[in-house]
């Protein structure tokens, strides 16, 4: 399914969506094309992409091709989603120690649109940060990786 959302392949197009997408909340999935799981999650983001136009713009970044932003968000696990709005980076309280992404796949497509319009409601009050509505039970687990400490 990833053919169907508009993918990422450099720097400077990571920075100038960034940049440009302005008054939506701007989704971006670091993963691999062919990974089983980034596939599942490739398939919700699809499907949601139409009925979620007025207020997001999802695009596909693989971490092979933007090692600067695979690094720069510490993305040791794939897929990982990243949210931004008008060009900050918006995080959100899933109930885990790592705020900046969502590791993993979503496990229904009502779990990331409600995910979206809590993210866009915040972000058009001002809030950087928000707190997840997705049921703990359906946020995967893992464990924070410190490289280099």
């Amino acid at each position: 399914m990833s053919f169907l959302l508009p993918q990422l392949a450099s720097k400077k197009e990571v920075d100038q969506a960034i940049k440009t997408v302005a008054e939506k909340v701007l989704v971006l999935r670091f993963g691999r094309d062919q990974d089983s799981v980034c596939m599942q999650l490739d398939d919700i983001l699809a499907k949601t992409s139409h009925d979620l136009s007025k207020m997001a713009v999802i695009y596909l970044v693989d971490v092979n091709k933007v090692p600067v932003y695979t690094q720069y968000f510490d993305i040791s696990y794939i897929p990982s989603t990243v949210f931004f709005f008008n060009g900050q980076h918006m995080k959100v309280d899933y109930g885990s120690p790592d705020h900046t992404k969502f590791v993993g796949s979503f496990k229904t497509k009502q779990d990331f649109i409600d995910l979206i319009e809590v993210i866009y409601r915040g972000a058009m009050r001002g809030k950087l940060i928000v707190r997840s509505p997705i049921d703990p039970r359906n946020i995967p687990k893992y464990d924070l990786l410190y490289q280099g400490i």
